[in-house]
């Protein structure tokens, strides 16, 4: 037996409460008054027998019933435009991505006016911002995230490969003469000498990282004085660190004139090494992680989402891996 289910407009006052948290806030949002907006939980609530939220002041809470109850009727209202724009078959409107400042000052900026030819009624907005975003609590569509891939309740879609490696100009290249040798690098100035990159990379040629101030000996590995590589005396650069703030756009752009050696992500910094502009002397290391697309599992089939996702996907395809071999790993994370 199908039970009755209660009036629609009830439903999605419930639906906009439970997300602003706020009688106020939901009446503004649907266009109503605040004792309509009551009106219409108190419906819901003797139909549904039970009290959905708890009345504090100034705010709402759900109780655990509405706590129950919440998800699903989000979901109900997400499927619903989902299947009303696929109907119309629409691509229009505006796509709001997320992502980090680096990604989207380096890779994205460089590519999107390619979506935007191809859907001009779309409107792309990016925001750029160093943290993970709430897609229940903000008007987010989808973003890039740094990381394994695995986000309950999230698509994912691996996009590029996170490998780096040290980059630095052609001008502080020939100011030092030539790097030959990793340890050559420890005479330069390291850019952001507080990223683990530096210490993983290093850690492969058996090399340490100095601290500031440390003795030209203490340059390289222990025994480089006895073997004659170092003698006595001899200060070249010196291991000066000159730190940055933790984002590779700020350090490659110091990398770029000429300021330091930066241990850079090379997918994102593909174009100026193709250009010349920064010179990578000795081969990357494979991160544990990578750049991936996420958006909620419940937008997977939005007009909007799919498009972006098709273009990106071909997009990375196209400027990463010449000859047209796909390398994309697509995979979907569903909540449990």
């Amino acid at each position: 037996m199908t039970l009755p289910l209660p009036p629609l407009t009830a439903i999605r006052v419930f639906e906009a409460v439970a997300r602003q948290q706020s009688f106020t806030r939901a009446a503004a949002e649907l266009g109503m008054t605040q004792a309509a907006v009551s009106y219409q939980i108190k419906l819901l609530e003797e139909r549904f027998g039970a009290p959905l939220f708890l009345r504090r002041p100034r705010q709402v809470e759900l109780t655990e019933a509405g706590e129950r109850l919440a998800p699903s009727v989000s979901e109900a209202f997400s499927l619903l435009a989902q299947a009303y724009a696929s109907a119309r078959g629409d691509v229009e409107g505006v796509l709001t991505v997320s992502a980090s400042i680096t990604f989207a000052t380096t890779w994205l900026a460089r590519h999107v006016g390619a979506f935007q030819i191809r859907y001009p009624s779309l409107a792309v907005r990016i925001e750029a911002v160093n943290k993970a975003i709430d897609f229940a609590r903000s008007e987010i569509d989808l973003a890039i995230r740094h990381g394994d891939g695995n986000w309950p309740g999230l698509c994912s879609h691996r996009l590029l490969p996170d490998h780096y490696a040290p980059m630095l100009s052609p001008k502080l290249m020939a100011s030092a003469g030539g790097v030959k040798q990793p340890a050559d690098l420890l005479d330069l100035p390291l850019l952001d000498p507080g990223d683990y990159w530096w210490d993983d990379w290093f850690a492969l040629f058996g090399l340490t990282r100095p601290t500031p101030g440390a003795l030209p000996g203490q340059l390289r590995t222990p025994s480089a004085i006895t073997r004659g590589q170092i003698r006595p005396g001899d200060v070249r650069r010196g291991p000066v660190e000159i730190p940055c703030i933790g984002s590779q756009a700020f350090v490659g752009t110091a990398a770029l004139d000429g300021q330091g050696v930066a241990i850079l992500s090379r997918a994102l910094w593909a174009q100026e090494l193709a250009e010349g502009r920064l010179i990578q002397p000795f081969d990357e290391v494979a991160g544990d992680q990578s750049f991936y697309l996420v958006y909620p599992e419940t937008r997977r089939n939005l007009p909007k989402i799919r498009a972006f996702r098709d273009w990106i996907s071909e997009e990375v395809t196209r400027t990463t891996c010449p000859g047209g071999q796909n390398a994309v790993d697509a995979r979907s994370h569903a909540a449990e």
